[in-house]
């Protein structure tokens, strides 16, 4: 993201605005949770106060097209409105002439390390026109207000996951009276549905209010409406016609409606439907029917009982949503308030949170983002400003395709769909900026793009000059095709694949002192690698855009069985680009050189998008990137904004390291990072944090990029008992595990179609059997390393694998003290050091981090044991008798890795290198006494007690 404009400073206040800390006091607890939350099994939104004003406290509904945030006061009631076609402006052309002139001028200056001249000559030459992309608007609000209700109380509101419902009760003047809130995908309404515990109660009037543009009026006795138009924005004049109505479907009692004012008095139930309509078709016609929208969908909800709304809604939300199922266990904190229990995560444990933070972003994408609908946006379809942060549209270096990470790995595919109709839109408006700017074909798209498809450099050549931002999106169809194997999909997206792909091998140029085929321009997304500089060439992340690229390209051309040729060049070009580099601090290489980040703590780490989403560096396959990536993310910390918060829970999953992912968790669940309604801050709001927090969280529970299912491959010791089902893994598979004991008690797998299954599990090191759910036949796999299993599949049918041995001595994620049976003393690293090389010692146990250690699983049996205070690991020096044990940096040395060996009750740690045991020196029982390594005897001195830190 780029630095926030001024007027946007002005809106969110400058302590959000510029980063410093947006906290907000959490209402203490004084009622139990409502029933309604109790109906959901925990899986709601709830407060014992209304929302006052606030907008981060108010509840979200939406159904992909039509938004609304519900702020549940008592005696009124606000309903701020989003249709997601509602965009400032309209239909223009931002394409910029001048580029194709100027490229070759600017690629000079690059090679020849003048970045500000280049970053000048790009603003004046490649930006768009206009040079900034507009905003996502509002429609503006309903307001009920409601006669006679006084002081109320038994106050309680709530969203309700399950249902997709919101929901407002309390008491007043002795009456229960109650709200619920759907927005119904079917029907293409809002509905609120008022109802009172006696006859007669319910009077309010009901009235809209806008910052468009707008008229009001009363149509008819029942109804009102707001026909209004979009911003006028950058000098482009606001075309977006609409029409929101509302009408009052009474149960009793009587309707007037007068000058744009509703008036109900004395009703026993109310259904109020609000419908909206716009003109706009798509990204170069906005001359829809916006009435006829509005008015046909609202007569057809008028004619439908709010049962029948609702039992509609319900069952085509739960069709999606009930797909996935998790339980990561519960504890007494999940009886307070949401805004309670953020406030108090970080204090104490609260595992349904964590299951709650991954539904509720399943909820989001399903409310936000549906076929016909627009893609999610910054804010999803959610925004009450006409200048929001960033426009609220949609930034491609990171949070539009994080919006949509969760997509297939959570069983949502269909919300995968706005995104490549956005695609195909983004092939025109892209060709004609590959055209004019770059004199290339095929099509681009840079940082951001919006509702009028923009795909030209915008902003500054500092955050703009950013050419892969169509590539990344074109890569989403592949990896969609992975899951789905759906080729009729992959034969309508195919040319948008290979319509990116040509672009670059129009424009990849050769690096003249390296030899590689480059970008030029471009940068490393939003970071400075010299003072002022971004623009550079052939960062390490475009390379890795390309990669994926130019492979998907390829093999979806071999899956199609066309452009044999085209396939050939796309390979050819791979083979050029740049690899990835280990620098001089042991990190992967952000640039073509070995520079030094000018912020070593930026939000952004995109040089390992090959570590996540891609499977370019992972654990097994390139062990040494994997640990050069380990190495960048402790360079780069786990500080950040709420989405890179998030975006690190999934690097740290991909590291098969739970404790790190759980951590990063509970730094996002804080009232910095996570808002009173869950909306996921940066701040201020952005909503590819929740994205990026349930796909962390899937991350965690199940990993397909690698050729195989691994079942817990990031097991928290924070989460010890729980259960998932309904994951999806790239080849077509749906999949499920419970487990107890930090130890995985059985799995499902379900393929698609027809072939090989791979599953990669701790489970299979132990006593386990496979068998076919259909039939009941046992199945005997192949076993081609200890922890995987290989067997053929037939489609349709459910396999499941049971555990039938003891759970594993050590857990992922737990700390130990290692404590000498002989002495009672435990291991120590020599003065808390943090250094590489300190010694390990035995001491008398106490609470010091420098005696506790977890177990990172390092494969084929082996463990590396890392100290909780250094995050170094125990290595042995050499392969003789009495070598010493010194904590060093993380590698893929044999000396660094374990077994560990039962002795019901205590352990032997048995070094894979020399094959001998972890030993206190001539088994002392004195204070520092050193620990080595010594042939194995199995005496006393060589077990050791894992004791639970």
């Amino acid at each position: 993201m780029a630095a926030l404009r001024r007027r946007q400073v002005i809106k969110y206040g400058a302590a959000s605005a510029l980063g410093a800390p947006l906290q907000w006091g959490p209402v203490q607890a004084a009622s139990a949770a409502p029933s309604a939350v109790r109906a959901a099994g925990d899986l709601a939104l709830w407060y014992d106060e209304p929302a006052g004003t606030d907008w981060l406290r108010a509840l979200p509904v939406g159904n992909g097209r039509l938004g609304a945030m519900v702020f549940g006061n008592s005696a009124s009631e606000r309903l701020q409105l989003n249709e997601d076609t509602v965009w400032a402006g309209g239909p223009h052309d931002y394409a910029n002439p001048a580029g194709a002139d100027a490229l070759q001028q600017i690629r000079q200056l690059v090679f020849a390390d003048q970045w500000g001249q280049a970053q000048n000559l790009i603003n004046q030459a490649m930006l768009g026109s206009p040079a900034g992309q507009l905003a996502y608007q509002p429609v503006g609000d309903l307001n009920l207000a409601f006669s006679g209700v006084g002081a109320a109380s038994e106050y309680e509101r709530w969203l309700d996951l399950t249902t997709a419902a919101a929901g407002v009760g309390y008491l007043a003047n002795g009456v229960r009276h109650q709200r619920e809130v759907i927005a119904s995908a079917p029907d293409q309404v809002i509905a609120v549905r008022l109802t009172a515990g006696a006859s007669g109660r319910i009077s309010f009037t009901a009235s809209f209010t806008t910052p468009q543009r707008a008229s009001k009026s009363s149509p008819d006795a029942r109804t009102i409406a707001l026909d209004g138009r979009s911003g006028d924005h950058r000098g482009i004049a606001g075309s977006v016609r609409f029409l929101a109505l509302a009408r009052a479907v009474v149960q009793g009692g009587s309707t007037g409606s007068s000058g744009g004012t509703l008036q109900v008095s004395g009703a026993d139930a109310v259904t109020l439907l609000i419908s909206i309509g716009t003109s706009y078709v798509d990204y170069q016609d906005v001359n829809g029917d916006y009435q006829g929208i509005a008015w046909s969908h609202l007569d057809a909800a008028t004619n439908t009982s709010y049962d029948d709304l609702r039992s509609r809604h319900v069952s085509d939300y739960r069709e999606l949503f009930d797909r996935t199922v998790i339980d990561l266990g519960r504890t007494a904190a999940a009886d307070q308030p949401t805004d309670t229990r953020i406030a108090q995560h970080g204090s104490g444990g609260d595992p349904q949170f964590a299951a709650l933070l991954f539904q509720y972003g399943r909820y989001l994408l399903i409310s936000s983002s549906r076929p016909g609908s627009q893609p999610a946006n910054l804010q999803g379809i959610w925004n009450e400003s006409t200048a929001p942060a960033w426009e609220s549209k949609y930034t491609l270096n990171a949070n539009l395709p994080m919006n949509y990470w969760p997509a297939d790995s959570t069983n949502l595919s269909e919300c995968f769909e706005p995104v490549f109709d956005m695609i195909d839109d983004l092939t025109v408006t892209g060709a004609r900026t590959a055209d004019v700017q770059y004199g290339a074909g095929g099509w681009v798209a840079h940082h951001n793009t919006d509702g009028w498809r923009g795909s030209s450099v915008v902003d500054d050549a500092r955050w703009g000059m950013w050419q892969t931002g169509g590539a990344w999106l074109a890569t989403m169809i592949w990896d969609h095709y992975r899951f789905t194997g759906d080729r009729g999909f992959l034969e309508a997206n195919y040319p948008a694949m290979k319509g990116a792909a040509q672009f670059f091998l129009d424009t990849l140029v050769e690096e003249p002192n390296l030899g590689w085929l480059v970008t030029n321009p471009s940068n490393s997304p939003e970071l400075l690698h010299h003072n002022d500089a971004t623009v550079c060439a052939g960062p390490t992340m475009d390379n890795q855009i390309l990669r994926d690229l130019f492979e998907g390209c390829a093999g979806a051309a071999e899956a199609l069985g066309v452009d044999a040729d085209f396939r050939d060049r796309v390979l050819s070009a791979r083979d050029r680009l740049a690899p990835m580099r280990i620098g001089s601090r042991g990190n992967i290489m952000e640039y073509l050189h070995d520079w030094i980040e000018t912020d070593t703590q930026h939000r952004h780490i995109s040089h390992l998008y090959g570590l996540h989403p891609s499977s370019q560096i992972t654990k097994r396959g390139t062990p040494q990137l994997f640990e050069a990536a380990r190495r960048t993310l402790e360079l780069r910390g786990d500080a950040g904004t709420g989405w890179s918060l998030a975006w690190k829970i999934n690097y740290w999953a991909r590291m098969e390291e739970g404790t790190r992912a759980h951590d990063l968790i509970r730094q996002l669940v804080t009232p910095e990072r996570l808002a009173p309604n869950m909306f996921d801050l940066h701040p201020p709001f952005q909503i590819d944090g929740n994205f990026g927090a349930t796909s962390g969280i899937a991350e965690m529970l199940l990993q397909s990029h690698s050729g195989e299912l691994h079942l817990l491959p990031a097991l928290p010791s924070a989460w010890p008992t729980g259960s998932v089902s309904g994951l999806r893994g790239r080849g077509g598979y749906t999949v499920g595990a419970a487990w107890s004991g930090g130890s995985i008690d059985a799995l499902t797998v379900t393929p698609d179609r027809d072939g090989a299954v791979r599953i990669r599990s701790r489970m299979f090191t132990g006593d386990h059997e496979l068998v076919d759910e259909t039939n009941g036949a046992a199945i005997d796999p192949d076993r081609p390393e200890v922890d995987v299993i290989e067997f053929d599949g037939r489609a349709a049918r459910t396999y499941r694998a049971t555990s039938l041995g003891e759970a594993p001595v050590v857990e992922p994620g737990v700390h130990y003290r290692l404590v000498a049976q002989h002495s009672g003393k435990a291991a120590d690293i020599s003065g808390a050091s943090t250094a590489a090389g300190a010694a390990l010692v035995q001491w008398p146990t106490n609470n010091g981090n420098n005696q506790q250690f977890d177990f990172v699983d390092a494969g084929a049996g082996y463990w590396r044991i890392r100290a909780r205070h250094s995050g170094l690991v125990l290595q042995v020096s050499g392969t003789g008798t009495g070598a010493d044990i010194t904590q060093q940096p993380t590698s893929s040395a044999t000396s660094q890795q374990w077994q560990v060996v039962d002795h019901n009750g205590t352990v032997s740690l048995v070094n894979r290198h020399s094959g001998l045991a972890m030993d206190v020196w001539s088994a002392s029982t004195a204070d520092g006494a050193r620990i080595s390594q010594w042939n194995r005897t199995g005496t006393a001195n060589q077990r050791f007690e894992l004791r639970r830190a």
